[in-house]
């Protein structure tokens, strides 16, 4: 789970977006989308359009309301359940990015997220969630 996360944190932060805490050491991480001019709630709807499942949260000094925030909140304990390791990962990452930038141009979103979703689904096919029973 920290393994994906650091790589998720790394690969974000390479790609532009700014992580609240520099980094993580544990399993989840905030997301400052003040500079990318995106909500935390737009970010949080697109995403979840492309069925990868984040939550807006708040950030320091945050100028939206607690409604909307300017931020949000990643976790990696559910796709390492699912069995993802660091490549798998590094891929969604991409995908992440790939929402939040074309967020930023606000051109092609529809676009993008549906390529992105059916990405998401091809993965997410070959690492079933787990059912008991």
């Amino acid at each position: 789970v920290v393994a994906n996360c650091k790589v998720l944190a790394a690969d974000l932060s390479e790609a532009g977006m700014r992580l609240v805490s520099g980094g993580t050491d544990n399993h989840l991480m905030v997301v400052d989308l003040i500079k990318h001019d995106t909500s935390g709630q737009a970010a949080e709807d697109a995403l979840n359009r492309a069925n990868i499942t984040v939550n807006k949260n708040a950030v320091p000094n945050d100028p939206r309301p607690p409604r909307v925030t300017s931020g949000l909140r990643i976790g990696t304990p559910a796709i390492t359940t699912r069995g993802f390791k660091t490549a798998e990962t590094a891929q969604l990452t991409d995908w992440i990015a790939d929402v939040l930038d074309v967020l930023q141009v606000e051109q092609e979103v529809d676009t993008v997220v549906n390529r992105v979703r059916g990405e998401v689904l091809e993965l997410c096919s070959r690492f079933p969630v787990y059912m008991q029973g």
